[in-house]
């Protein structure tokens, strides 16, 4: 079995699924990991955008593969 990169910094997925679900807690998350994995555009995008379309497509993704949304490789 491959070694999935879970987000929300390797948490389990229960924990990564309970924080999706709260929007405040996801739009600060959802940035500092794209931070940290010097994605600096799809941060920025998520801090502006978090609260709208961004996080409900987070959560969605979260619940079903256990990950967030990665539309940018920059």
């Amino acid at each position: 079995m491959a070694k999935s990169s879970k987000d929300y910094f390797g948490l389990g997925r229960l924990v990564s699924i309970i924080l999706a679900i709260i929007p405040f807690t996801a739009w600060i998350l959802g940035a500092v990991t794209r931070f940290t994995e010097g994605k600096i555009v799809a941060a920025l995008i998520r801090l502006i955008f978090g609260f709208t379309i961004v996080w409900i497509c987070d959560l969605i993704l979260m619940i079903v593969k256990g990950r967030i949304l990665r539309l940018l490789n920059i």
